[in-house]
């Protein structure tokens, strides 16, 4: 078939996909916690939320000083059957073989989960929980190594519930159990997420399994102290001790744990903890209702946005307007796909529009001042107005963290790096697995002439994290005083071998096609240089772009932003292009004279 018939083809069972889901109003049912929609039935909704809620009391329970929300709302959509979620994750359907029953969308503004209701008692909650328990123990630790949360996330998302009894740490089955010899401990514990045991498919089930069987062994095995002992190691992690010299002061020498843990595993039964449902977990409370059209297409459509399927929001959010041009929802998607797009100007018309339709929508009213000329402005008058609209979303949702970090960098601008610390660690604070904002505050610090403390921010994030943001902490590193910093260096992670490296400012960025081909040119000490890479994109950039994660895209929005470049010898044949790796740095701002006004 030539091509353009098929691409023809492949939209128009696209369209058929998306009109097939929005054909109908879909249902929600709110809890005082969670919103579910679904296009089932009322009570297999109600049963879903009723679900959440327990495993959500079950953390509250358990860490009564966790926070249980945080700046990203989640929202579950529960399909019907296999048709219904196929609709949802048409991409996912397309790998061989996948047919999942539950899938659980991180990310920086919104979280979604995706569950089909004929599944959910075989295997679709344990999806979920699973992630639902990463996203909490991410919102309250500042490190957590990549055993510790596999393990506690296999042992919450392995919780049963029975009427309003909760079963946490049960078991898994017996094909998910850990096998005989076992990793040892100490390698085991030293995984991280460039190891072959978190990426080798012969390697990874092991991995898993054994970090279920060591937390739960900590849970609840002999001379575990019922917890306590795990509890004093992550503590002990949080305060910045060594992963090894805390784990041998919390449990005792890894040859010890090494021979309790495989005498845990021969025994026949297992133990789980048993917590009572509170009594308020009522579904026949929850408010239920049904959606319009419009509404449904609006809620679909952002569903496409965030899980990176720009097309099908785009179609969903159309159809949406057309049917209610006053939805706020639609528009916000529409600007968002006109952001990522390059369309700034229609971008900031939709945000426009979002916020009058409905003033609720925080992310179109963020977006919308970030795009306005105030945002860049150093006018004592504009700036006034950026913080007050900034504030304004901070009213909205106050554990947005991108907000706090805009507030500190205006804080810069003004000359007040004390105020701007502090915003900078609420910012922390809130999202403490985005290395980018200790980095920032590390960076505050040494404007106040506090190196010594920089240098533990630095330090911090370059033992923690990888690629890029331990690149931009060892950056840190060396800008601050050698007798300030401590014992030991820091160096950037080079995997690429004899890569080459270069610095300079983005002059302008050539997409062809797709994100899979682009180019770019680089200003590097005067001199213009061009980079081109095939077969997709290798990126790694700053926490603190105001767009973040969500809608970061190669091809729009970097122009004049610092990058550091690592490519090959453009003589070199072997590759389709030059390009290994690009850093995009978002360097903070140095306090500027006032802008006088032109009249």
């Amino acid at each position: 078939m030539p091509a353009r018939r098929a691409f023809s083809l492949f939209c128009l069972l696209l369209l058929a996909s998306f009109a097939k889901a929005g054909e109908k109003p879909w249902i929600e049912v709110r809890s005082p916690h969670f919103r579910v929609l679904t296009d089932g039935s009322q009570g297999d909704a109600r049963h879903v939320a009723r679900e959440f809620e327990q495993m959500r009391s079950v953390f509250a329970d358990r860490y009564p000083q966790f926070r249980l929300e945080g700046g990203a709302p989640l929202l579950v959509f529960a399909a019907r059957d296999e048709q219904a979620a196929k609709s949802l994750e048409p991409a996912v359907w397309k790998s061989k073989g996948a047919k999942p029953a539950g899938i659980f969308h991180h990310a920086w503004e919104r979280e979604y989960v995706m569950v089909r209701l004929d599944q959910w008692n075989e295997g679709a909650h344990e999806v979920v929980y699973h992630e639902y328990t990463h996203t909490i123990f991410g919102l309250n630790l500042h490190y957590i190594p990549v055993w510790l949360n596999e393990g506690l996330a296999n042992f919450y998302g392995y919780s049963r519930f029975e009427g309003n009894k909760i079963y946490i740490g049960a078991p898994p089955s017996s094909r998910r159990m850990p096998r005989q010899p076992l990793i040892p401990v100490e390698t085991l514990i030293s995984v991280n997420q460039t190891s072959p045991y978190y990426h080798d498919e012969d390697k990874i089930f092991e991995f898993y399994a054994e970090s279920w069987a060591l937390v739960h062994f900590m849970m609840f095995g002999p001379g575990m102290d019922g917890g306590k002992r795990l509890n004093h190691f992550a503590a002990l992690l949080q305060q910045g001790t060594e992963q090894k010299k805390a784990f041998q002061e919390a449990f005792g020498t890894f040859k010890e744990i090494d021979q309790a843990l495989s005498s845990y595993l021969e025994r026949f039964t297992f133990s789980a903890g048993l917590i009572s449902s509170p009594a308020q977990i009522d579904d026949k409370t929850f408010n239920v209702r049904t959606l319009t059209l419009a509404e449904t297409e609006a809620e679909l459509s952002a569903f496409h946005l965030w899980t990176r399927d720009r097309a099908g929001a785009r179609t969903l959010a159309s159809q949406a307007l057309k049917d209610d041009p006053k939805i706020g929802l639609a528009h916000e998607v529409m600007g968002f796909a006109n952001f990522s797009d390059g369309k700034d100007a229609d971008a900031a018309s939709e945000f426009s529009q979002a916020v009058t339709a409905d003033p609720a929508l925080f992310l179109s009213r963020f977006a919308q001042t970030m795009l306005s000329p105030i945002a860049n402005s150093n006018l004592p008058a504009d700036e006034d107005a950026l913080h007050q609209s900034l504030s304004q979303v901070l009213d909205q949702n106050q554990q947005f963290a991108p907000a706090y970090v805009q507030l500190a960098k205006l804080a810069l601008r003004r000359n007040d790096p004390q105020t701007a610390l502090g915003l900078s660690r609420r910012a922390e604070q809130l999202e403490p697995t985005r290395s980018g904002y200790h980095t920032m505050s590390g960076q505050i610090l040494l404007r106040l002439g506090r190196g010594s403390e920089a240098a533990a921010f630095a330090r911090f994030v370059a033992d923690r994290w990888f690629g890029s943001d331990h690149d931009e902490a060892v950056e840190l590193w060396n800008a601050i005083p050698a007798a300030q910093r401590g014992d030991g260096t820091l160096l950037p992670q080079n995997p690429f071998g004899e890569a080459k490296t270069i610095e300079g400012r983005v002059v302008s960025v050539h997409c062809p096609s797709n994100e899979q081909d682009w180019s770019f040119v680089l200003n590097h000490d005067g001199k213009n240089l061009t980079f081109h890479r095939k077969g997709g994109s290798v990126t790694g950039f700053t926490d603190t772009i105001w767009y973040g994660e969500d809608h970061f895209n190669v091809c729009h929005h970097l122009e004049g932003m610092r990058a550091i470049v690592h490519y090959r010898d453009p003589a070199d044949s072997t590759y389709a292009g030059d390009l290994f790796y690009v850093e995009i740095r978002d360097d903070l701002p140095t306090p500027a004279k006032a802008e006088t006004p032109t009249h």
